[in-house]
């Protein structure tokens, strides 16, 4: 069993930053790899980036590259989703979940965590 808890979201002004944790508990997490998501009202989850516990390449979507930052802390069980330069169109909630295998689909995350709302104000 894996279980991720998101927290650091708030209430933020365009061009702004903020960091995003995922806290997760559960073994042989080396099996898997962090992905985060989000999504906003009215529309379907979206990927946003992706980590391998045990290291290798890091994923971000178009609209966030350059932006935002995923990283890792293995002695904490911790990822990290630092968002720079934050607009208005990041406003959503967003998830920090696991996978066994690299992918863009929610559905191939097995582990979700419940959320933190992300608010940008132009």
């Amino acid at each position: 069993q894996v279980q991720p808890v998101e927290s650091g979201g708030g209430l933020v002004q365009a061009g702004d930053s903020l960091r995003l944790t995922c806290a997760v508990s559960g073994r042989t997490l080396n099996n898997y790899g962090m992905g985060w998501f989000r999504q906003a009202p009215g529309t379907e989850r979206e990927f946003v980036a992706y980590i391998r516990w045990t290291g290798g390449p890091t994923y971000y979507a178009d609209s966030v590259k350059g932006r935002f930052t995923i990283s890792r802390d293995n002695a904490k069980n911790t990822v990290y989703l630092q968002m720079n330069s934050l607009k208005p169109e990041d406003t959503a909630v967003y998830y920090c979940a696991a996978t066994s295998t690299y992918s863009r689909a929610p559905s191939q995350y097995r582990y979700w965590g419940q959320g933190t709302q992300v608010t940008v104000s132009s």
